[in-house]
């Protein structure tokens, strides 16, 4: 009778063929021009508060934060202060929660550490803030990245967004790193934070980011040491011993240079630098947030276990604590740089940015959706160990004229693309309504428009790049397209029938001839495992969650991936 069981249960999962067992998926937006401004998302802000929109030499103009702090340094805070908590809001929150985004990209300067500062060179307004951005993020069940946006050191007048490859400048943002990861840990407004990343889009030519190889595994190990300070387990490292549970950063630093072996805390290292650095500014952050921090509780540490994101690394909600460690892929630069998977310790995820405003494919809409439609760009990435790739930028925008018609197929294909990947983040959030750049880089007026779908899960035309994708049979596409086909269903994995290997091959036989005969007939197939276990006179079923593969979300029946 029981070898009957198994049977049962595979039937019982073609009952479940309305279940879509799906993988956690980001479906996201930046919050851009927030906390790093950037005029061209601003304009009428920006100007009203003496800001300049310069068209070309910007040098010669006030057109960046830096250059606004020198020219008004007297109200320079005040202004900001003001573009700080009226630009991103509660119903900006309420917005974006109920068109199902669960996570924002927030882009971060140095300058938001204000210890880092060097005010005899440098000027930025002084950042005062409670967080209460995350805070609402927080409460809206939004997951947040913060991302290094804006490195110390200025590299052209006009662009503060990558900062001067110098061991100086490097330091100075292992400090920022490890003031991050505090925070993100211990502050409970930064429970929504479940990735920090190292450096927005440096820049790509190898060859001029000096250093930058060695600044990516020193990023990784500050992060894991301040963990590790904390009490996290961290991969390959043993935990602390003899740190008093109510003990501060700088104390439990000075403990842990004498308790651990492998170098991480040395006090003379990059990393040992950074981290001195880091507990010596933070009583000056905790006193400016008024913050009474119980430095045993940890708050930050249980809320990045249960993480959705997490299941995107297969790892179960109690296997790890610690924040995702992230980078630009290894496909952003170029000249042979460093591979960034050479600096993971513990969960690391990469991030990719396409913007077709520059010159990737022939401006015209046919050469846009070819290109889009027929890229394997996750497939290389995951070939050179960047496996975990989420796309964090990417727009509407064009080098020609689109029409309405098209940027919804242009939304539609970019998603079914980027779907490929861990998810995706839309740059930005919003535009100022009155700008000409509000049609095609601001997600909320996509929604508008009708471009972007309300559930961005969604599609207009999920059959969008079936024309430019390869086909594996034209007469099952034929067959599929006179049926008009659109069953899905849900199959279990074969079952672990443990003393009966005779068993166990068979199903295996079985589900792989139905899976593929499925796949044929153009049926979207999604999977669940089904574990059965064997012991005794009992059999225990064990239904598991976690998807193994999900089949491309909106791919033409019958369709084989590239």
């Amino acid at each position: 009778m029981q070898p009957l069981i198994p049977l049962l249960f595979f039937f019982l999962g073609f009952l479940k063929s309305t279940i879509v067992f799906a993988e956690a998926k980001i479906y996201g937006v930046n919050l851009g021009s927030w906390l790093v401004l950037e005029p061209w998302m601003v304009p009428e802000e920006w100007t009203r508060m003496g800001g300049q929109l310069c068209q070309k030499d910007c040098s010669a103009c006030i057109c960046s934060e830096f250059a606004f702090a020198a020219a008004y340094p007297d109200t320079v805070d005040g202004k900001f202060a003001e573009h700080w908590s009226t630009w991103f809001t509660q119903d900006d929150v309420n917005i974006l929660k109920g068109a199902g985004i669960n996570t924002v990209r927030i882009p971060l300067g140095y300058w938001i550490v204000e210890p880092l500062v060097d005010r005899n060179t440098e000027s930025y307004p002084v950042v005062v803030s409670s967080f209460y951005g995350l805070k609402m993020l927080r409460d809206a069940n939004i997951q947040a990245i913060l991302v290094h946006h804006a490195l110390p050191g200025v590299q052209t007048p006009d662009q503060m967004f990558t900062g001067q490859y110098t061991d100086y400048n490097y330091g100075r943002a292992l400090t920022w790193t490890a003031v991050m990861t505090f925070l993100s840990h211990l502050h409970p407004n930064f429970e929504s934070v479940f990735a920090i990343e190292a450096v927005n889009e440096p820049i790509a030519n190898a060859d001029q980011t000096p250093g930058y190889g060695d600044f990516q595994k020193n990023f990784v190990k500050t992060v894991r040491a301040v963990e590790l300070l904390f009490g996290i387990q961290v991969e390959g490292y043993p935990a602390l011993q003899g740190i008093p549970n109510n003990a501060d950063m700088s104390a439990r630093l000075k403990k842990a240079s004498t308790v651990d072996n492998s170098g991480l805390f040395d006090p003379e290292s990059v990393v040992g630098k950074a981290l001195t650095e880091a507990a010596f500014i933070l009583p000056d952050i905790i006193l400016q947030l008024n913050w009474l921090v119980d430095f045993g509780a940890c708050q930050g540490c249980t809320s990045l276990t249960t993480r959705l994101f997490f299941s995107l690394l297969h790892l179960s909600s109690e296997s790890y604590d610690g924040a995702i460690s992230s980078f630009m892929d290894i496909l952003w630069q170029h000249n042979n740089p460093e591979n960034p998977a050479n600096a993971a310790i513990g969960p690391q995820a990469y991030d990719h940015h396409i913007y077709y405003k520059l010159e990737v494919a022939a401006p015209n809409p046919e050469a846009y959706l070819h290109d889009i439609c027929t890229r394997n760009d996750f497939q290389r990435d995951a070939a050179m160990g960047n496996p975990i790739v989420w796309v964090g930028e990417w727009s509407l925008a064009t080098r020609f004229n689109a029409t309405d018609d098209f940027l919804s197929k242009w939304a539609d294909a970019q998603k079914l693309t980027y779907n490929q990947s861990a998810g995706w983040l839309f740059w930005n959030f919003k535009i100022e309504p009155t700008s000409s750049y509000a049609r095609q880089w601001s997600y909320m007026e996509g929604l508008n428009r009708g471009y972007l779908t309300i559930d961005p899960s969604q599609f207009h035309d999920p059959n969008v790049c079936a024309p430019y994708r390869n086909i594996s049979s034209t007469r099952v596409r034929a067959r599929l397209r006179a049926s008009r086909l659109t069953r899905s269903v849900t199959i279990p994995l074969p079952f672990i029938w443990n003393g009966h290997s005779c068993w166990e091959a068979y199903w295996w036989l079985l589900w792989l001839r139905i899976s593929f005969f499925l796949d044929n007939l153009g049926v979207r197939i999604n999977y669940y495992s089904l574990v059965v276990l064997y012991k005794s006179a009992s059999i225990i079923p064990f239904i598991t969650a976690s998807v193994l593969r999900e089949t491309e979300r909106t791919k033409l029946l019958g369709e084989r991936r590239r």
